[in-house]
This record gives C-alpha cells, structure tokens and sequence, in this order.
C-alpha cells in the first residue's frame, strides 16, 4: 500500500479509537451519575455498542487482515443481539420489583397492559368460578373444585401478597 493510504487509515483508526473511547467513557459516567436503575442501564446499554462497533472498527482498520473482518463482525452482532436483551430483562425485573422511580418515566406502557391482563384475569377466573359452580350442581365430586387463582391488581400482586412473577413481599 502506498504511504498515504496507511497514513489515512492510522488516522481513521485513531479517530475511531478515540471515539470509542469516549463513548465508553460517557457509558461509565452514566452509569455513575443517572439516579435510578432504568436510566444506568440505558446509559450503560447503548453507548457500549457504538463505542464497541468504533474500536472493532479501529481494530480492523490497524490490522488491514481482510481474515479479521468476519471475527469482528461476529463479535459486534454478538454484543448487539445480547445487550438490549438482558438491558430488557433487567428492566422488566426492575418494574416488577417495583426497584424503580417513577418520577423519571415519561411514559409507562407496561401499567397499561398489566391493567389490562388483570382484568382479563378477573373476568377469566369469574368465569371459572361460574363453570365451577355449575360443574357441582352437575354432579362432579364434592371437595373437588378447583380454586381460581386471585387475579394481579394494576401493581402486580394478587390478593394472596404475592407478585406475579411467583416471588413473596417486596426487598
């Protein structure tokens, strides 16, 4: 290669370092300075990322092995499918844990649907308990009906104190 194009590319290498760098950097003071767990993993999630694809790239640029090319790509598309997934686990945890502030949502979609699956789950255990009612009268074993589970307030318990995801009280 001749001396400009090596020049060209250790300077694009460079910026991309320092770039990434940066990126990975403001990820860190996030994580540090954001207040609740929702705004850390967003600080921690999405500058990894970019910041990770700029010093793969800087890797790629310094090594010039086409062979490094599919490795890179491969750890990228890695980080890239894994990281929004547990950032999403992580956050679902949080909300029903309740470890979170709502003071810093803008918006919460997941109380709506859990409003709604709490009334689908009241009207379905109504139900239940209505076909119990009339599978006794038909003759079914004394002692034998079923017991519906209590259906999730809009926070996420059942009338028993339990959450919905199994676990007992708050931490």
């Amino acid at each position: 290669m001749s001396a400009v194009l090596d020049t060209v590319l250790d300077a694009a290498a460079a910026v991309c370092l320092v770039v990434g760098a940066l990126m990975s950097l403001a990820a860190a003071i996030g994580l540090v300075r954001f207040p609740d767990l929702l705004t850390r993993m967003h600080a921690g999630t999405k500058p990894q990322v970019f910041g990770l694809l700029l010093m793969l790239t800087a890797v790629a640029l310094e090594n010039r092995d086409p062979v490094m090319i599919p490795l890179i790509l491969l750890g990228w598309i890695f980080q890239l499918l894994t990281v929004p997934v547990s950032a999403h686990m992580v956050g679902r945890s949080t909300y029903r844990s309740k470890h979170l502030n709502r003071n810093t949502l803008t918006q919460d979609d997941l109380q709506e649907v859990l409003n709604r699956a709490g009334k689908s789950a009241t009207e379905s255990a109504a139900e239940g308990t209505v076909e119990n009612a009339a599978g006794s009268a038909a003759g079914s074993a004394p002692g034998r009906a079923a017991t519906a589970t209590p259906a999730p307030s809009a926070d996420g318990r059942r009338a028993d104190g339990q959450q919905t995801d199994g676990s007992t009280g708050t931490r």
